[in-house]
Protein backbone atom coordinates (compact mmCIF):
# COMPACT_ATOMS: atom_id res chain seq x y z
CA UNK A 1 0.00 0.00 0.00
CA UNK A 2 0.79 3.37 -0.97
CA UNK A 3 1.54 5.33 2.35
CA UNK A 4 0.66 8.49 0.60
CA UNK A 5 -2.97 6.95 0.92
CA UNK A 6 -2.91 6.47 4.76
CA UNK A 7 -4.01 9.41 6.08
CA UNK A 8 -2.99 10.72 9.30
CA UNK A 9 -6.10 10.81 12.20
CA UNK A 10 -6.27 14.96 12.57
CA UNK A 11 -7.43 14.23 15.92
CA UNK A 12 -5.28 11.64 17.37
CA UNK A 13 -4.55 12.37 20.98
CA UNK A 14 -1.26 10.38 21.32
CA UNK A 15 1.85 11.99 20.69
CA UNK A 16 5.70 10.84 20.56
CA UNK A 17 8.26 13.22 20.79
CA UNK A 18 11.86 13.33 20.47
CA UNK A 19 13.87 10.46 22.23
CA UNK A 20 10.95 7.87 21.91
CA UNK A 21 10.27 8.56 18.59
CA UNK A 22 14.09 7.83 17.95
CA UNK A 23 13.45 4.75 18.98
CA UNK A 24 10.32 4.09 17.23
CA UNK A 25 11.93 4.32 13.77
CA UNK A 26 15.17 2.53 15.47
CA UNK A 27 12.66 -0.42 16.38
CA UNK A 28 11.39 0.11 12.62
CA UNK A 29 14.61 -0.44 11.02
CA UNK A 30 15.65 -3.10 13.15
CA UNK A 31 12.30 -5.28 13.41
CA UNK A 32 10.48 -4.68 10.66
CA UNK A 33 8.15 -7.64 10.87
CA UNK A 34 6.68 -5.70 13.82
CA UNK A 35 4.60 -3.98 11.32
CA UNK A 36 2.89 -6.70 10.32
CA UNK A 37 2.63 -8.55 13.82
CA UNK A 38 1.36 -5.05 14.86
CA UNK A 39 -0.68 -3.28 11.40
CA UNK A 40 -1.71 0.09 11.24
CA UNK A 41 -5.45 0.33 11.55
CA UNK A 42 -7.40 2.55 8.98
CA UNK A 43 -10.70 3.02 8.45
CA UNK A 44 -13.02 3.12 5.41
CA UNK A 45 -11.56 6.44 3.91
CA UNK A 46 -7.96 5.34 4.98
CA UNK A 47 -7.85 7.25 8.17
CA UNK A 48 -5.57 5.77 10.72
CA UNK A 49 -7.32 4.71 14.14
CA UNK A 50 -4.04 3.11 15.15
CA UNK A 51 -0.53 3.47 14.15
CA UNK A 52 -0.28 7.51 13.63
CA UNK A 53 3.27 7.66 15.27
CA UNK A 54 4.57 4.30 13.18
CA UNK A 55 3.04 6.47 9.94
CA UNK A 56 5.23 9.21 11.06
CA UNK A 57 7.94 6.98 11.05
CA UNK A 58 7.87 5.27 8.40
CA UNK A 59 7.56 8.58 6.25
CA UNK A 60 10.28 10.30 8.18
CA UNK A 61 12.41 7.05 7.65
CA UNK A 62 11.76 7.36 3.55
CA UNK A 63 9.41 4.77 2.94
CA UNK A 64 6.66 5.26 -0.09
CA UNK A 65 4.80 2.12 0.59
CA UNK A 66 4.09 -0.74 2.50
CA UNK A 67 3.61 -4.00 2.75
CA UNK A 68 -0.53 -5.29 2.50
CA UNK A 69 -0.27 -6.97 5.91
CA UNK A 70 1.36 -3.89 7.73
CA UNK A 71 -2.08 -2.51 7.28
CA UNK A 72 -5.47 -3.73 8.48
CA UNK A 73 -8.98 -2.04 7.55
CA UNK A 74 -11.57 -1.51 9.81
CA UNK A 75 -14.06 -0.76 7.98
CA UNK A 76 -17.28 -1.76 10.37
CA UNK A 77 -17.07 0.54 13.19
CA UNK A 78 -20.06 3.18 13.93
CA UNK A 79 -17.91 6.38 14.85
CA UNK A 80 -18.35 6.06 18.45
CA UNK A 81 -16.14 2.42 18.01
CA UNK A 82 -13.44 4.21 16.40
CA UNK A 83 -13.51 7.01 18.53
CA UNK A 84 -13.33 3.98 21.17
CA UNK A 85 -10.54 2.19 19.25
CA UNK A 86 -8.44 5.39 19.06
CA UNK A 87 -8.11 5.26 22.71
CA UNK A 88 -8.37 1.73 23.65
CA UNK A 89 -5.83 0.43 21.53
CA UNK A 90 -3.27 3.21 23.55
CA UNK A 91 -3.92 1.78 27.04
CA UNK A 92 -2.05 -0.29 28.92
CA UNK A 93 -4.28 -2.14 31.01
CA UNK A 94 -1.17 -4.45 32.56
CA UNK A 95 1.74 -3.85 34.98
CA UNK A 96 4.82 -4.35 34.06
CA UNK A 97 6.51 -7.14 36.24
CA UNK A 98 9.94 -5.45 36.76
CA UNK A 99 11.26 -8.21 39.48
CA UNK A 100 11.03 -10.76 36.21
CA UNK A 101 12.16 -7.76 33.56
CA UNK A 102 15.14 -7.67 35.97
CA UNK A 103 16.41 -10.72 35.83
CA UNK A 104 15.46 -12.02 32.31
CA UNK A 105 16.54 -8.68 30.09
CA UNK A 106 19.19 -6.55 30.27
CA UNK A 107 17.98 -2.66 31.41
CA UNK A 108 19.55 -1.04 27.97
CA UNK A 109 18.23 -3.59 25.76
CA UNK A 110 14.86 -2.69 27.37
CA UNK A 111 15.27 1.17 26.65
CA UNK A 112 15.86 0.59 23.39
CA UNK A 113 13.01 -1.60 22.43
CA UNK A 114 10.90 1.33 23.95
CA UNK A 115 10.09 0.43 27.82
CA UNK A 116 10.68 3.13 30.25
CA UNK A 117 13.69 2.35 32.44
CA UNK A 118 15.11 4.77 34.65
CA UNK A 119 18.54 3.48 35.81
CA UNK A 120 21.22 5.00 37.73
CA UNK A 121 24.36 4.30 39.77
CA UNK A 122 24.47 5.90 42.63
CA UNK A 123 27.94 4.40 43.75
CA UNK A 124 29.97 5.68 40.16
CA UNK A 125 28.24 8.58 39.27
CA UNK A 126 29.83 12.11 39.29
CA UNK A 127 26.08 13.60 40.38
CA UNK A 128 26.30 11.73 43.31
CA UNK A 129 29.94 12.99 44.55
CA UNK A 130 30.76 13.72 48.21
CA UNK A 131 27.07 12.71 49.39
CA UNK A 132 26.04 10.52 52.20
CA UNK A 133 23.25 7.53 51.23
CA UNK A 134 20.33 9.42 52.75
CA UNK A 135 21.22 12.74 50.69
CA UNK A 136 22.04 10.46 47.88
CA UNK A 137 18.56 9.10 48.26
CA UNK A 138 16.62 12.72 48.28
CA UNK A 139 18.57 13.72 44.71
CA UNK A 140 18.06 10.49 43.41
CA UNK A 141 13.80 11.00 44.65
CA UNK A 142 13.89 13.98 42.87
CA UNK A 143 14.62 12.60 39.46
CA UNK A 144 11.38 11.55 37.95
CA UNK A 145 11.68 8.11 38.48
CA UNK A 146 8.70 4.76 38.73
CA UNK A 147 10.21 2.49 40.71
CA UNK A 148 13.23 2.26 43.38
CA UNK A 149 14.61 -1.23 44.45
CA UNK A 150 17.10 -1.12 46.91
CA UNK A 151 18.99 -3.43 49.23
CA UNK A 152 20.50 -2.49 52.33
CA UNK A 153 22.41 -4.24 55.13
CA UNK A 154 20.05 -4.37 58.88
CA UNK A 155 21.84 -0.59 59.72
CA UNK A 156 21.10 1.02 57.15
CA UNK A 157 17.87 -0.60 56.17
CA UNK A 158 16.40 0.85 59.64
CA UNK A 159 17.94 4.68 58.66
CA UNK A 160 16.27 4.02 54.87
CA UNK A 161 12.94 3.26 56.67
CA UNK A 162 13.03 6.44 58.93
CA UNK A 163 14.10 8.27 55.85
CA UNK A 164 11.19 7.04 53.27
CA UNK A 165 8.37 7.71 56.07
CA UNK A 166 10.20 11.17 56.39
CA UNK A 167 9.96 11.27 53.09
CA UNK A 168 6.19 10.01 52.30
CA UNK A 169 4.86 12.89 54.80
CA UNK A 170 7.01 15.78 53.27
CA UNK A 171 5.43 15.76 50.17
CA UNK A 172 2.43 14.06 50.93
CA UNK A 173 2.78 10.65 49.57
CA UNK A 174 0.24 8.35 51.30
CA UNK A 175 -1.12 6.50 48.62
CA UNK A 176 1.41 3.90 47.67
CA UNK A 177 0.77 4.55 43.65
CA UNK A 178 2.06 7.63 43.67
CA UNK A 179 5.62 5.95 44.94
CA UNK A 180 7.18 2.48 44.85
CA UNK A 181 9.62 1.50 46.63
CA UNK A 182 10.83 -1.86 47.93
CA UNK A 183 13.08 -2.40 50.75
CA UNK A 184 14.89 -5.42 50.93
CA UNK A 185 16.90 -6.20 53.87
CA UNK A 186 20.11 -8.28 52.87
CA UNK A 187 22.66 -9.48 55.47
CA UNK A 188 24.63 -10.75 52.43
CA UNK A 189 26.38 -7.51 51.34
Amino acid sequence: MKLKDIKPNPNNPRVLRDEKFAKLKQSIQEFPKMLSLRPIVIDENNVVLGGNMRLRALQDLGYTDIDDTCVKYAKDLTEEEKQRFIIADNVAFGEWDWDTLANDWEAEQLSDWGLNVWKDDMTNNENYEGLDALSKLDKFMDAEIKRMFLVYDSETFTKVINWFNKLQAKHNLEDNNQVILKLMENENI
